[in-house]
């Protein structure tokens, strides 16, 4: 909990200073009917700090933090190495501010730089940025690059795209003449037909996700053959581990990769601070929002960093800038480059084959009970699906929670996703197999 040290003798003279009474009366000028009463949200008169604290702490002591999650749907119970946490702790990148000044900025720079070269690996693109707010910005911002490179007012974006992802792509083009408009998908994957229905001239970029939301892997390759239009700019959204197995969004024919890069060394934290991945083509270099990290020499001949290129900052024409959403070229940047460079090439790909037969496994043992079922006949996923059963999924939710198990994400009445990374043991599979198999309502 944070200190403030302002007190009611501070307000009060702070108050006389600018010749105002009351609170209130400094707040006159906004109109009534946009003022809340805070006793409506059931918030009480302010407590001491002791109170404060041990208010604080009785709601903490709800959440259960020691049940075993089995919760996915774009954020995953990943394995963080302590070192992590070690070397993002340390003073020099803790407090570190924006890298402006590049003599005094190398560390910063370097990893950032180092952070951009591993998500071009992990992609198959060009280049990257030095990260954005969350892979939910990450996509809208991919489309309102896609409009500014060919001047088009319609985004098409699939069903099975994370709803977080739509709801945010949707907020940021409310008003300003852009369509967003949906591709329904067949048995949860998108289909050729669907795309071409609703492609016209109209169209400046198609949005899909593999694995997309319900976990399944997408036919992303059939599907950007037949686009038909060429100027058409396809965004592929894929979490990072999955693409340490699957072929890169560059491989597949799409001209940017958007995601969530929290497995990537962070934490689930209870809803964030995450970090936007995003990676395209040389050719839209001058088109991407945030900033990127280059690697030069300086007057004695010596490797340096510096930031290449930036977006919206004093010096340049505000009139042809992009988008500056660029908070996370920090901490959760640097977490995901210590991550990436001590599980490695090899480590990578390794636990998703873990995540992999994690999920095969579970799905297996789940589908020999009548009461559940796969909800899609797919099994063409890495470490999530949707499971289908006969129960009320929020009394199966709650009872499990009870039980010790974090189930996933209510889909609707009757299907739940279920995640299983590299940390859920075999037996702790077992035991959620046994709970679900002897459940009754």
């Amino acid at each position: 909990m944070a200190y403030s040290p302002l007190t009611d003798k501070d307000i009060s003279i702070m108050l006389k200073k600018i010749d105002v009474s009351s609170i209130e009366e400094l707040f006159k000028g906004v109109p009534e009917k946009f003022k809340i009463n805070f006793k409506d949200f059931g918030i009480n008169e302010a407590y001491s700090e002791q109170d404060v604290l041990n208010a604080l702490n009785s709601l903490g002591n709800k959440n259960l933090a020691s049940n075993i999650s089995f919760m996915g749907g774009g954020a995953y119970d990943h394995y963080v190495p302590k070192v992590v946490d070690f070397l993002a702790s340390r003073s020099e990148f803790y407090t570190a501010y924006t890298p402006y000044q590049p003599e005094v900025s190398q560390g910063t720079l370097q990893f950032l730089y180092e952070f951009q070269t591993m998500i071009c690996e992990l992609s198959g693109m060009d280049i990257a940025n030095a990260s954005l707010y969350d892979g939910a910005s990450a996509v809208a911002e991919a489309c309102s690059m896609s409009i500014s490179i060919n001047n088009k007012n319609k985004i098409l974006i699939a069903d099975t795209v994370n709803p977080n992802y739509i709801e945010v792509v949707n907020t940021y083009f409310s008003y300003n003449g852009i369509e967003v408009e949906k591709v329904k998908s067949d048995d949860g994957i998108i289909t050729v037909d669907n795309i071409k229905k609703s492609i016209d001239d109209t169209v400046s970029c198609i949005v899909l996700q593999s694995p997309n939301y319900y976990g399944l892997i997408e036919d992303i390759e059939e599907l950007v053959k037949n686009k038909l239009n060429n100027d058409i700019v396809v965004i592929m959204v894929s979490d990072p581990m999955s693409l340490s197995i699957l072929k890169s969004p560059r491989e597949l024919g799409c001209d940017v990769y958007v995601g969530e890069g929290q497995s990537l060394g962070n934490y689930l934290s209870h809803g964030g601070p995450y970090i936007g991945l995003f990676a395209t083509k040389s050719e839209f270099a001058r088109k991407i929002p945030g900033r990127i990290i280059g690697i030069t020499e300086d007057v004695d001949g010596k490797e340096g960093f510096v930031m290449t290129l930036q977006t919206r900052e004093q010096h340049i024409r505000r009139e042809r800038a992009t988008s500056n959403i660029c908070t996370n070229q920090g901490l959760i940047a640097l977490r995901n480059t210590i991550y990436m460079s001590i599980v490695g090439k090899e480590g990578l790909p390794g636990i998703a084959k873990i995540c992999y037969e994690n999920a095969q496994y579970a799905a297996e043992k789940l589908v020999e009970f009548d009461s559940f079922s796969l909800k899609y006949n797919n099994r063409n996923f890495i470490k999530e699906f949707v499971l289908k059963t006969i129960f009320d999924v929020d009394k199966l939710i709650e009872d499990a929670s009870n039980d010790g198990f974090n189930l996933g994400n209510k889909l609707n009445d009757d299907s739940l996703l279920l995640a299983f990374t590299e940390q859920r043991s075999r037996k702790q599979i077992d035991d959620l197999v046994s709970f679900l198999s002897s459940y009754k309502q």
